[in-house]
């Protein structure tokens, strides 16, 4: 009975690191496409000049992401393991082409160096969320309040352009992507541990890719707040 209860146990701990290793593995790969997506588009005078230069572009590639997520999360169960990947990594590219602007604004010190910190801080939140005994369901919802407040105010200061109201977003929502990275890691634990045995391949592939995209959201939103609060400008 023992020796059975043990074998299930390291079973379910086999499935659930095997699960987790994929949920960052393809964070990793998004990572990797939005940033070298945006390093070469940022180097690409052409792509700069259609992208920043002709009206209307920026906002329909924006618009565009957001669709590609919503659809994402809602379509994701009844989407092919391979549709889903393809959306995933094109959005990845998408963002990248929407963050070329960090390498026209910032120093490549000060993007190489909040990027480490960044990393780190988002590497220690996401252990503790793993880690942690303590329930963080109400941390979640609170900071969802506060992703919405943040949200509205950028909304508001794109037509104040307040630099004092920028740098006041910035400060809370990395609070509030803190927050969220433990929370999501905590949640894709929990998912982790729900995933039936005889569940296929697809299935967990595409579980790991919705895992993922919250983990990278947290990541990018993190970074960009930190950037904007230690970033160097290039003037």
């Amino acid at each position: 009975m023992n020796s059975t209860s043990s074998f299930s146990q390291n079973h379910v701990l086999i499935k659930t690191n095997s699960f987790i290793r994929s949920v960052y593995n393809w964070m990793a790969i998004a990572l990797g496409l939005t940033g070298f997506t945006a390093y070469y588009v940022s180097h690409s005078e052409t792509m700069v000049q259609l992208i920043y230069k002709t009206p209307g572009v920026i906002m329909v590639l924006i618009f565009a992401e957001l669709g590609f997520v919503f659809y994402l999360s809602a379509r994701i169960q009844k989407l092919k393991a391979t549709t889903a990947t393809a959306l995933f990594t094109t959005y990845a590219i998408l963002n990248g082409i929407t963050l070329s602007y960090i390498f026209l604004v910032y120093t490549s010190t000060s993007i190489v160096s909040t990027f480490l910190i960044c990393a780190v801080t988002f590497m220690a939140c996401s252990v503790y969320g793993m880690i942690t005994k303590k329930d963080l369901t109400s941390l979640g919802g609170f900071m969802f309040m506060g992703l919405i407040g943040i949200i509205i105010a950028s909304v508001v200061n794109m037509f104040m352009q307040s630099s004092a109201m920028q740098m006041i977003i910035s400060y809370i929502g990395v609070v509030v992507f803190i927050g969220l990275t433990a929370y999501d890691t905590q949640k894709l634990k929990t998912m982790s541990a729900t995933i039936p045995n005889n569940a296929s391949g697809a299935m967990i592939r595409k579980g790991a890719l919705m895992g993922a995209l919250a983990l990278y959201l947290d990541f990018i939103n993190l970074f960009i707040m930190m950037l904007q609060i230690f970033g160097g400008s290039r003037d």
